[in-house]
C-alpha cells in the first residue's frame, strides 16, 4: 500500500470517527468542537488526498469528488469561525472554487449522459448532475454571504450544519457503498450498509428543523415616567 492510500484511509476513518462523535456530543460543547476541529483536519486531508490519487488514476470525477468535500468541509468550518487573516480573500477563493468544481461536474454528468461511457470508480451521471447542482447553489449562497457582510443567528448555525453534514454525508457513502467489498464479511450486510448514510441526513434534517423552530427571545419595553429611562425586560 502507498503511501498516499495509507493516509487517505487513516484520514478517512478519522474523519468518519470525529464526524459521529460531533454530531452525538452537545452542540457547541467542549466535546463538540473538538471533536468538530479533528473533523476538519482528516476530512481535508482524506478528501485532498482522494483528489491526488484520483488525478493519478485518470478518474476526472472522483478529482472533483474530493475538491468538493474539502470546499464543503472549509466553508463549512469558517461560517462560525471566519478567519482572522484575510477572511474576504478565502472566502472570495473558497467561492470560486466552489463554483468551478460545481460547473465541471455538470459538465461531467452532461457528458456521462451524451456518451454513455462510465470509466471504473467515476460516478454516475445522475450523481454527478446532483453533486454539481448542489455545489453551484453553494457557491451562489457564498456570493450572497460576501455581499451582505455575515450571517448571524440560525442562518450562520445553518450554515456550518448542512455544509460539514454533507461532507460527512460524502465520507459514508465513498466508505461503506464505495468500499463495500473492502468490508470483512461479517460486517457486511447489503440492507445495513446505506444506514449511516441515512443517519447523517437524519440528524441534519433534524436540527435544521430545530433552527427553523428557534425564534428570537422577544423584549418588552415598559415606560416608567416621561423624565425617566425606559426599562427592559426579557420576557
Amino acid at each position: 500500500m502507498s503511501v498516499s492510500i495509507l493516509l487517505h484511509v487513516i484520514a478517512g476513518l478519522l474523519g468518519l470517527a470525529s464526524g459521529a462523535l460531533a454530531l452525538a456530543t452537545r452542540k457547541g460543547g467542549r466535546m463538540h468542537r473538538s471533536s468538530g476541529m479533528v473533523f476538519v483536519c482528516s476530512m481535508v486531508t482524506m478528501s485532498l488526498s482522494a483528489a491526488l490519487i484520483a488525478a493519478s488514476m485518470g478518474v476526472r470525477s472522483q478529482v472533483l469528488t474530493g475538491t468538493m468535500t474539502a470546499y464543503f468541509v472549509i466553508t463549512g468550518l469558517t461560517a462560525v469561525r471566519p478567519p482572522a487573516l484575510r477572511p474576504h480573500l478565502l472566502n472570495g477563493a473558497a467561492t470560486m472554487v466552489g463554483l468551478a468544481v460545481g460547473i465541471c461536474c455538470l459538465v461531467v454528468g452532461i457528458d456521462l449522459l451524451v456518451t454513455g461511457e462510465l470509466d471504473p470508480g467515476s460516478l454516475p451521471a445522475p450523481m454527478a448532475l446532483a453533486f454539481g447542482a448542489i455545489t453551484v447553489g453553494a457557491g451562489a449562497s457564498d456570493l450572497r454571504v460576501i455581499r451582505a457582510g455575515s450571517l448571524r443567528g440560525p442562518h450562520r448555525i445553518a450554515r456550518h450544519l448542512w455544509r460539514m453534514c454533507f461532507a460527512l454525508w460524502i465520507a459514508c457513502g465513498s466508505f461503506f457503498l464505495g468500499q463495500a467489498d473492502e468490508i470483512p464479511e461479517p460486517f457486511h450486510v447489503p440492507v445495513l450498509l446505506p444506514l449511516p448514510m441515512l443517519t447523517v441526513l437524519a440528524v441534519m434534517a433534524y436540527w435544521l428543523w430545530r433552527l427553523r423552530r428557534k425564534r428570537p427571545v422577544p423584549v418588552l419595553i415598559r415606560p416608567t415616567s416621561c423624565a425617566a429611562e425606559p426599562t427592559v425586560e426579557t420576557a
